[in-house]
């Protein structure tokens, strides 16, 4: 078996072929990432002035969601404020002894799968578990994995700090690169003033095969990403992000990724100007600019061969360019448009099968 597990879900058939994600939000006065290598200010990039989010930080999101809104079992989940040591988690989620070395069987695998949406999703590494059937300790490589997201304008840095007492967050980091621990401490709170924020990201079809990703876990993981952020980025510093669009590019191949689709996503004024990227610096709301997604429909259309379907949401109040759905399609394109969100399927459990 080697250190990845070939075992497959109960029975369930997985997805056939890959996806690619854009994927973009918005994130006004508040700290999308804090850096604890850095005061706890905003991830930067100062080089290239960009905001950076890490996909730890996303997936964190998702994962709390999942927990708190679908009552599912997570893998990687929080017990006051700080994340559950994977054995222990693993063990709690199988019902078995939490002892100091694990040998789990194949059904035992097919078990966890089932239960753990999360590692279904992004996969997991688990110290001091083995398998029975193989060596190594016990890696999922996960189908779902995004590259580090990162503003699409300029953001110069945080905005200026003055000194506050508060409930700061002062001890040990969390995942995601945050304190988790609290005490009463004077600090400073660091804020970006604007940030449109852009993550590409990968469903690997292939991956699938090892987690048991199903078409079923692709409907809750869309849910997720409308859902997720305006739910659960709820602390003082997070609220204040919200999705703007979601686009998910689903091929009907296991052998095919198209790349970074956040470089086919243009910021233009209101009258259609592609905007310098000094002038966005200015931006603070959607009503200050569209989206010119013109390269990104020409490209879909010159691999439409390739392409299944389009998952595709967007916000209310985000103009968007040359995006145009006509009879169920992207214009000029005959690529089929499905609209998100979908509706819950009735008495349809989607986090434990």
């Amino acid at each position: 078996m080697g250190d990845e597990t070939r075992i497959r879900g109960s029975g369930a058939k997985t997805i056939e072929g890959n996806s690619e994600i854009l994927y973009i939000y918005d994130a006004r006065m508040c700290n999308p990432n804090g850096d604890p290598d850095d005061e706890n200010k905003p991830r930067m990039d100062y080089n290239r002035s960009v905001n950076l989010v890490s996909d730890v930080r996303l997936k964190r999101y998702i994962r709390d969601y999942l927990m708190d809104y679908k009552g599912g079992t997570i893998f990687v989940s929080k017990s006051e404020g700080a994340v559950v040591n994977a054995k222990t988690s693993l063990a709690t989620i199988l019902g078995i002894e939490n002892k100091a070395k694990i040998t789990i069987s194949g059904e035992e695998v097919k078990t966890f799968l089932d239960r753990a949406a999360d590692v279904r999703m992004f996969g997991a590494i688990i110290p001091d578990v083995t398998f029975k059937e193989g060596k190594g300790n016990v890696t999922f490589t996960g189908p779902i994995q995004f590259n580090w997201g990162h503003s699409l304008n300029k953001v110069t840095g945080p905005m200026e700090s003055s000194g506050i007492t508060s409930h700061f967050q002062t001890g040990k980091i969390t995942e995601e690169g945050e304190s988790t621990k609290g005490s009463g401490a004077m600090g400073k709170d660091y804020r970006v003033d604007y940030s449109l924020i852009a993550f590409h990201g990968i469903i690997s079809a292939k991956r699938a095969e090892h987690t048991s990703l199903t078409d079923e876990d692709i409907d809750l993981f869309d849910d997720a990403m409308l859902h997720a952020i305006p739910l659960e980025a709820t602390t003082r510093s997070k609220t204040g992000q919200y999705p703007l669009l979601y686009i998910r590019v689903e091929y009907n191949t296991p052998e095919f990724f198209f790349g970074d689709l956040r470089r086919y996503a243009k910021i233009t004024d209101k009258e259609g100007r592609e905007m310098p990227f000094e002038e966005t610096a200015k931006l603070r709301s959607p009503d200050d600019y569209n989206l010119d997604l013109t390269k990104l429909c020409e490209k879909l259309g010159d691999c439409k061969d390739k392409i299944l379907k389009v998952h595709f949401w967007k916000h209310k109040d985000l103009g968007v360019k040359s995006f145009d759905i006509e009879n169920g399609a992207i214009k000029n394109t005959e690529i089929s448009i499905v609209s998100l969100p979908k509706q819950e399927k009735e008495s349809q459990n989607l986090m434990e099968r």
